[in-house]
């Protein structure tokens, strides 16, 4: 199944969207959208933002929240050229999925870039050091990755990149 490349966009989620019909092939993944998904919203915990090209059927999704982590955790070189804060604020992706009949046709690379520019605009408002994700497998580690993200040396699930690494990809900004 292909979606209608003209109309597709990425919106935030609202009640409109078929959340229910949502399988990517992650039981967790799917079952966040489906039930946890609209109460983050509404509590402010986590904002979410589904990949569409109807208004309805949901092609895949990600989920944004402010975080932050400790400096000690970065590799040595990274973390001695930091301020002595202790602790650094971050844009935390928590969770990437597309559906299975959209997998494989590039949308889970349109989704981290559109992830990523969404958190260095939002970083030009309020402060964020870097983009983290908890990988939740292999897969996903792999993909991360693939786009410039670093692991944490004592947490190789745990992968990070600079916002100003991110600002170098959107230079027109």
């Amino acid at each position: 199944m292909r979606l209608s490349e003209s109309t597709l966009r990425v919106e935030p989620l609202t009640d409109r969207h078929d959340r229910a019909s949502f399988s990517c092939g992650s039981d967790l993944l799917d079952r966040y959208l489906q039930r946890q998904a609209g109460q983050d919203l509404r509590k402010r915990v986590s904002a979410v933002f589904i990949l569409t090209d109807d208004g309805q059927r949901i092609a895949g999704y990600y989920t944004l929240s402010a975080h932050q982590f400790r400096v000690d955790d970065l590799p040595g070189e990274i973390a001695k050229k930091l301020p002595r804060y202790g602790v650094m604020p971050a844009t935390l992706l928590g969770r990437l999925a597309i559906a299975i009949p959209f997998q494989r046709q590039g949308l889970g690379e349109a989704l981290l870039l559109d992830c990523l520019e969404r958190s260095l605009k939002n970083a030009k408002q309020v402060a964020s050091w870097a983009v983290l994700v908890d990988a939740k497998n292999t897969d996903a580690a792999e993909f991360c990755r693939k786009h410039d993200f670093v692991a944490f040396p004592n947490q190789p699930d745990r992968l990070f990149l600079p916002i100003k690494h991110i600002d170098g990809l959107f230079d027109d900004e």
